[in-house]
């Protein structure tokens, strides 16, 4: 009748019957044997990829510790210690980014891509932050990629290597930033330039603002030509850049219309209050 359910096939079958068929099914069949192999398959993937999911979330954490170092560059008496330093970190990262490379040798990367993404664009905001401390400029993909570039040095890795002679593993491996990755690290770069331009004013540093302005120019417009034609991950921190951009303009425009008749100490605070003015009208949080 109306509103009822319809039989389906298999409750035309006893549930006696079906369970019979399940414990007549021959295990060491082929069929079997095939689904086994499958299973296993899709476990040793799956632990796979939880590993690397555990590896990207220490890439991150180790990644943000050496932007928090590096912000302190310019109030240190010494900012060699702090770029020493923070070098010492970003090898430590590198290290985990050759377990990455190592779990990945002979797979496809791009299955394990959303497992990995995260931590990558973490250590291209992080190194991209010290080479432009540096050298005032952008680093480039192609030079993120030959740090990436490893080699089996210590004695552990060498005699695992010679003792598993048979899986014939070579003793470099190498891992690629995708475009993506780099344009999103890139992309959040802009974030610490702009806490750079933040902390610079405090230290009553007038022209890095100035500077940092011009090069967050530069950045957005580059974005804009890639506009909306590119992933929808790029787009979306479109706006953010924006943001960023705008509060260091403000930065300098209070600088160079106000700054002379405000003491530095002061310029910090007039800075903050700006920005926080900004956000309310944007309606940020």
């Amino acid at each position: 009748g109306s509103g009822g359910f319809r039989k389906r096939k298999h409750d035309n079958f006893p549930h006696g019957q079906r369970r019979d068929e399940k414990e007549n099914v021959n295990p060491s069949s082929a069929l079997m044997t095939s689904f086994k192999s499958f299973q296993l398959e899709l476990d040793t993937r799956h632990d796979k990829y939880e590993r690397l999911v555990k590896l990207s979330r220490d890439i991150t954490i180790e990644s943000k510790r050496t932007i928090f170092l590096l912000h302190r560059f310019t109030s240190a008496p010494n900012g060699e210690e702090i770029l020493n330093e923070s070098e010492v970190k970003l090898d430590a990262v590198r290290r985990k980014i050759k377990q990455v490379a190592q779990e990945l040798l002979g797979e496809d990367m791009y299955q394990f891509h959303r497992a990995i993404s995260p931590g990558l664009q973490e250590y291209v905001e992080a190194v991209s932050f010290q080479y432009f401390i540096k050298t005032r400029s952008l680093i480039s993909v192609e030079e993120i990629n030959k740090q990436l570039i490893f080699t089996a040095e210590d004695r552990e890795e060498t005699t695992n290597t010679t003792s598993n002679s048979h899986n014939k593993q070579p003793h470099t491996w190498s891992l690629k930033v995708t475009p993506v990755d780099y344009l999103l690290g890139v992309a959040d770069l802009t974030g610490e330039l702009m806490r750079l331009c933040i902390s610079s004013v405090g230290n009553g540093d007038i022209d890095t603002p100035f500077e940092l302005s011009q090069f967050l120019r530069q950045i957005y417009d580059g974005f804009t030509f890639i506009g909306n034609t590119g992933p929808y991950e790029v787009s979306k921190k479109l706006y953010t850049l924006k943001q960023s951009l705008a509060k260091v303009e403000n930065a300098c425009y209070t600088l160079k219309v106000r700054g002379s008749e405000i003491p530095k100490h002061m310029l910090a605070d007039v800075f903050s209050t700006k920005t926080e003015l900004i956000d309310h009208e944007e309606g940020l949080p």
